[in-house]
């Protein structure tokens, strides 16, 4: 391991995320709230500390693959812990395992928070929350390779540590110019969302924040009521757009950009989600319909914006669905595990991995009634590479082994075994509210610090599907190998 390169990569990084802390500060400084001493001591601190990485560590060495894990996963390690101070230091979060969750559950793009009053919060921290969201959710890294000095292959490192799906696709030979397209559509997707919001009547300070969150697919509301507090069908329609679109994997909109039109016949992936979309929504309409007495329009309105927000991971909510039939409950359930599409900001298993595995299911089926038959499973008209099959299956079978054991524990410190479920899922799909004491219209700040705990790291393994964090435990990972 190369200790130099990484103190130097992690100073630099530092010393931008310091930077970045500043715009919360110059609002904090503007309103005059109670935070902006947090800011400015943690702002302070971190750029010191940035600056002194940066001075000691140097570049001149290539990266391999083991410091491009361990800077990805070092930086968002960071960032979560630093980040947490804002909270702590002024007070409005006194335990620093909550403002850790709170952190964490920004920059993952979860969603879940320990606060039952959100509105109490001065405006500097509202933008701080949904900004970790916007950093985290299209990557911190992705972000943050736009700032570094040219480091060829190590920045292939640092793509791949970060970005989600089974294939690590490139748009652009170049990584800094892949990062940069990926940025300036998340970017552009955010300020439509802002201008559509505050069009539809939003306040300008709520529309940036729900933007931010929505494209994050991360779902902190500046609202105790989040989005149902607006009680608008329009402003509701333009975030289950915006939320759909987040879903979607991002490399469709620089392929459709570059060529002028999207071509659908061959995308299943994109297919897939969008039919999952339409059913979920129309069972789940019809179950509140005949199930739950709802008037169809409320049903209709209700399921279109929760299966979306869940679907998408994004954890938004106009009503409590946790007091729905079960048959609407369960479903939002499983869409937690699906997520959305590969290289978009939600979390779950990403629908080009479920697609995978039934096709692969397909084949194994074909195989188990013809033992001599030889077939390869495609996608998109091309035989998909069996490296990139093996991968699915061992990250589906460390999901759900990682599901099952944060269930267990949840479990064992109180949860009813539904609620550990949902709460469980809730975390490692990065989706926000759970069920029952975590459900829409509750806060985790009654679990206990075990419960938080668990849910931190399966936020972490979430958000960087799992590889990146769980490579640290190896042993070989940290001695000296050629190989790596």
């Amino acid at each position: 391991m190369n200790f130099t390169l990484l103190q130097a990569i992690q100073g630099r990084l530092l010393t931008a995320y310091g930077m970045i802390m500043l715009i919360p500060l110059l609002l904090g400084i503007y309103d005059n709230d109670p935070a902006v001493p947090a800011f400015a001591l943690t702002a302070l601190v971190t750029i010191v500390l940035g600056l002194i990485l940066w001075k000691k560590g140097h570049m001149k060495d290539q990266m391999g693959l083991r410091e491009g894990f361990a800077t990805v996963a070092g930086i968002w390690i960071l960032a979560s812990f630093i980040g947490a101070f804002p909270y702590y230091l002024s007070g409005y979060i006194p335990n620093y395992l909550d403002a850790l969750f709170e952190t964490t559950s920004g920059f993952t793009a979860t969603g879940a928070t320990i606060l039952s009053d959100i509105e109490i919060l001065p405006r500097s921290l509202l933008l701080w929350r949904s900004l970790s969201h916007w950093l985290g959710g299209m990557g911190i890294i992705v972000f943050f390779i736009l700032l570094l000095p040219r480091m060829g292959m190590g920045a292939v490192h640092l793509f791949k540590a970060e970005i989600t799906g089974p294939d690590k696709e490139r748009v652009s030979p170049k990584i800094r110019q892949t990062a940069m397209l990926l940025w300036g559509i998340y970017s552009g997707l955010t300020i439509s969302g802002i201008i559509l919001l505050k069009l539809a009547g939003m306040p300008l300070f709520d529309a940036i924040n729900h933007a931010f969150s929505c494209m994050a697919t991360g779902g902190f509301s500046t609202k105790n009521a989040s989005i149902g507090a607006y009680n608008s069908w329009l402003i509701e329609l333009i975030l289950i757009i915006f939320m759909t679109l987040s879903g979607i994997n991002f490399t469709i909109y620089i392929n459709t950009w570059r060529k002028g039109r999207i071509n659908l016949i061959r995308n299943t992936e994109l297919k897939v989600y969008l039919a999952i979309i339409l059913l979920a929504t129309s069972v789940v309409t019809l179950s509140l319909i005949f199930q739950g007495g709802y008037e169809w329009s409320f049903a209709l309105r209700g399921a279109a914006f929760q299966v979306v927000s869940v679907m998408t991971t994004t954890g938004f909510a106009i009503t409590d669905f946790d007091i729905w039939p079960s048959l609407a409950k369960m479903l939002l359930f499983f869409l937690m595990f699906i997520g959305g599409c590969a290289a978009s900001t939600s979390g779950g298993l990403k629908v080009a991995r479920i697609v995978l595995l039934f096709k692969m299911g397909v084949v194994q089926i074909k195989q188990a009634i013809h033992p001599q038959l030889v077939t390869n499973v495609f996608s998109a008209g091309k035989v998909v590479d069996p490296l990139i099959l093996r991968n699915v299956t061992r990250f589906f079978f460390l999901f759900i082994l990682t599901f099952v054991c944060a269930s267990t524990i949840l479990a064992a410190v109180g949860f009813e075994p539904f609620d550990a479920m949902g709460a469980a899922i809730a975390a490692l799909g990065n989706v926000g509210p759970g069920f029952g004491v975590v459900g829409p219209a509750t806060t985790y700040a009654s679990v206990l610090s075990l419960g938080k705990i668990v849910m931190i790291i399966c936020m972490f393994l979430g958000r960087l599907e799992l590889m990146t964090f769980l490579v640290l435990l190896q042993p070989d990972f940290w001695r000296n190998k050629s190989n790596w």
